[in-house]
């Protein structure tokens, strides 16, 4: 696990993401859906952050803002690439974010959707390598062979289309072409959930066998809280745009301080067929990310809620050294862990 001491490599400040809602002949404005709702956390250099929580809770939405895929609303994204000064990404150009890209590189989730079915993998793994001026074709081959076998695959593959391969070994070239600008960080959106089990274990282990040998550093989106644990050194759960809890994952699936995140825990299947299930499922529905209530979020599901948890919107704070909760109560309760 990272020390405390280690620099940050991402850093990201208030980030806000709202999508207008129009409606009528005249496209009229009516309201904005908040994906993204006041969202601040830091990356160390060579960590793993999990970024976990249910579909539709913002998880990709911030993902695609600090690629700048998607514009931020508003918010600071520092990045501090190689050898230079700290950069914040939000408010960039497409011009100005272009040198920038080769070192913030994404692993797509559909291993099936993500190839060009048309391009060879050559020309998928060297795409990247051509966009960013390696013109010549004998030193991407090279390097696209390199990048093959460091994933495990065999280079001679490289003149086949993506259809002669399984899912699996398709996500390996997805890794691969995410690799081939030597990235300083790494967004994985849910890289094994379209994957078989026994496949999302071996994908999984040659993610951290690269962190490990390339010195990378991970944003890592998931809803699969059992896949998190593996490969995350810290854990942020998200809820309706918010950051509910953030902690080391040892501490989140010790203790959890949040009620949502305990719901979570409570939710992962465990391999005994005589443990107790537990009460599972929350109670009514997710917040609509439009119209959010008032208070926290989470208060209509939540079974602690009192009177300010209705009236008064909880902020993010630190409960000990690096541990921050959204929660008024979150001293008082005790929760279970996994």
């Amino acid at each position: 696990m990272s020390a405390p001491a280690t620099p940050w490599l991402l850093e990201v400040r208030h980030l806000r993401k709202s999508f207008p809602i129009r409606r009528g002949f005249n496209r009229k404005l009516v309201g904005a859906v908040r994906a993204v709702d006041d969202v601040s956390f830091t990356i160390r250099e060579g960590e793993t952050l999990g970024l976990v929580g249910e579909s539709g809770c913002g998880k990709t939405t911030t993902a695609r803002c600090i690629l700048r895929a998607l514009a931020p609303t508003s918010g600071e994204i520092l990045f501090r690439p190689a050898g230079g000064r700290v950069v914040d990404l939000a408010p960039l150009s497409r011009a100005e974010l272009r040198p920038l890209r080769p070192q913030i590189q994404m692993i797509f989730q559909d291993p099936f959707g993500s190839l060009n079915p048309r391009m060879t993998i050559f020309e998928n793994v060297g795409e990247p390598l051509l966009v960013n001026g390696l013109r010549d074709r004998r030193a991407r081959l090279a390097r696209v062979a390199a990048l093959l076998e460091l994933t495990g695959l065999r280079p001679e593959y490289m003149h086949r289309f993506p259809h002669a391969f399984s899912g699996g070994q398709r996500q390996r070239i997805g890794i691969a072409r995410a690799l081939a600008t030597e990235p300083r960080l790494v967004v994985a959106d849910e890289p094994v959930s379209a994957l078989d089990v026994s496949v999302q274990a071996q994908v999984l282990n040659l993610l951290l066998e690269l962190q490990a040998r390339l010195h990378l550093t991970f944003l890592f989106v998931a809803h699969d809280l059992a896949v998190v644990k593996h490969v995350s050194d810290r854990v942020a759960v998200m809820y309706v745009g918010q950051i509910v809890e953030l902690a080391t994952t040892e501490a989140i699936f010790a203790q959890p301080r949040h009620p949502y995140t305990a719901a979570l825990l409570r939710a992962v299947p465990v391999p005994d067929p005589h443990a107790a299930s537990g009460d599972v499922a929350l109670t009514g529905e997710v917040a609509n990310p439009a119209n959010p209530p008032s208070g926290c979020y989470f208060h209509p599901r939540c079974p602690f809620t009192t009177q300010v948890c209705r009236t008064e919107p909880p902020l993010l704070r630190e409960l000990g050294a690096g541990r921050l909760v959204r929660c008024h109560r979150a001293e008082e309760l005790t929760l279970a862990g996994v």
